[in-house]
């Protein structure tokens, strides 16, 4: 699990995943487009992603997918995350981000 936590660790990593979360399946030249990085740091993150079993790689001729693994995230939210989750907690989370909006608006 430390290996997940390492690659949960940056910024980077975490809009990749967001980007596979919305379109799975993007190619390595598809992901460089979200990312404002040389492709070598693009495919470095994506190793190490993969290292992590946060994503999965079909080769398809010449392309590479990568596909989210939802997997990893499921466990650390049952491990760690769900045990803290309340009904107060969940309100006020909800509470703040409808602040945060509002606070955006203006």
């Amino acid at each position: 699990m430390a290996d997940i936590y390492r690659a949960l660790a940056d910024s980077n990593r975490h809009h990749l995943l967001d980007v596979l979360h919305q379109t799975d399946g993007l190619t390595l030249n598809e992901l460089c487009n979200e990312l404002s990085m040389s492709r070598q740091a693009v495919g470095k993150h994506l190793s190490i992603m993969e290292s992590a079993n946060l994503i999965s790689c079909v080769q398809d001729g010449r392309n590479k997918h990568h596909f989210l693994n939802p997997v990893p995230l499921q466990e650390i939210f049952e491990r760690w995350v769900s045990k803290f989750a309340s009904h107060q907690a969940t309100t006020l989370l909800q509470l703040k981000q409808e602040l945060e909006k509002e606070n955006e608006l203006r």
